[in-house]
């Protein structure tokens, strides 16, 4: 899918349509436009591109299946590449897309494979307020790159109640799938981590480095993208500690639980140690044993064993091991 948002500053007209209004763009020395690109083949995306001077290394990065987001400066364009969340994420159980953007004097260029979420909510956006567009395409670009960490902070906060959840279910009813979930948690919360380094470091060169397509105007965005960026970055590392103190806990919850089965079980173990040691021997076939023949033998021993059991079964408690 092929979009495009036509802004002409001198007549304050705006269009939106396909790849009929790059000719109307590329005619006119003012006209400002947006260029969105979705799902198109290797093919179309590199034609597009080089109608725009795309540096060829710029293309291929921003083609590439997998690549870590990246900015890099060219004569004519700044190439901007993010990590955003895919449609179907509404939680921390995420999908991610790449977002690559190519912000020039007069044009700004997103190509994604897949729907972006963050470009559709600009995209309706700029149909209601072009002011947007005209303070230039850097500004569109850092909206836009705003919307995408937004989106980061919004999943983040979501998982904060569940946390507090499982915190309380692991004292009631401990099980296994908590522990699982927690292991599925910390592993987002890692990649998470991994995405927001890579992208405060794009932020940190836009908020050190002057550029002529992000001017000082634009300077208080950044820092509130920089901040965003930063809020993720926190929150990951945040949630990821509870998800390891929590999973601490668990694991330390279930080895207490062990120890006192082991420890029962090592109880019984002593208590009929002596019981079995007399059974044995009074169960050996021998026929000089006096006591055998003794009258009422077998409920003496019965008594004795009796009194035996119950003096371990006393201390054990007076121990406060039972």
């Amino acid at each position: 899918m092929i979009r495009t948002f036509f802004f002409d500053p001198t007549t304050n007209s705006q269009q939106t349509g396909g790849v009929e209004l790059i000719e109307s763009w590329q005619k006119s020395e003012q006209a400002l436009l947006w260029l969105d690109v979705e799902g198109e083949s290797k093919e179309n995306d590199e034609a597009l591109l080089k109608q725009f001077d795309i540096h060829p290394l710029a293309i291929q990065d921003a083609l590439r299946p997998r690549h870590p987001p990246k900015i890099e400066r060219f004569d004519n364009f700044l190439f901007i590449l993010l990590r955003g969340l895919d449609a179907d994420t509404d939680g921390i159980d995420f999908g991610a897309i790449q977002l690559s953007l190519f912000i020039g004097d007069r044009f700004l260029i997103t190509r994604h494979s897949q729907p972006s979420v963050s470009s559709n909510w600009l995209f309706k956006k700029l149909k209601r307020d072009v002011s947007l567009f005209k303070s230039g395409s850097g500004r569109l670009a850092i909206h836009l790159s705003n919307r995408l960490a937004r989106r980061y902070v919004e999943i983040l906060l979501e998982l904060e109640p569940r946390l507090d959840e499982i915190e309380e279910e692991m004292f009631i009813r401990p099980d296994d799938t908590l522990l699982a979930e927690l292991t599925g948690y910390k592993s987002r919360l890692r990649k998470l981590t991994r995405i927001a380094n890579y992208h405060k470091d794009i932020v940190e060169e836009l908020r050190n480095k002057q550029d002529s397509l992000i001017d000082s105007s634009l300077m208080h965005d950044v820092i509130d993208l920089y901040e965003q960026i930063e809020r993720t970055q926190t929150l990951s590392n945040m949630y990821y500690q509870i998800c390891n103190d929590l999973t601490d806990g668990y694991l330390g919850m279930a080895s207490h639980q062990l120890n006192r089965v082991m420890q029962l079980l090592t109880i019984i173990t002593v208590i009929f140690v002596p019981l079995t040691f007399m059974a044995g021997i009074y169960g050996m076939n021998f026929e000089n044993m006096p006591e055998l023949s003794t009258r009422g033998g077998y409920f003496i021993l019965l008594g004795i064993m009796f009194v035996v059991a119950l003096l371990q079964i006393f201390y054990f408690r007076r121990k406060r091991w039972l």
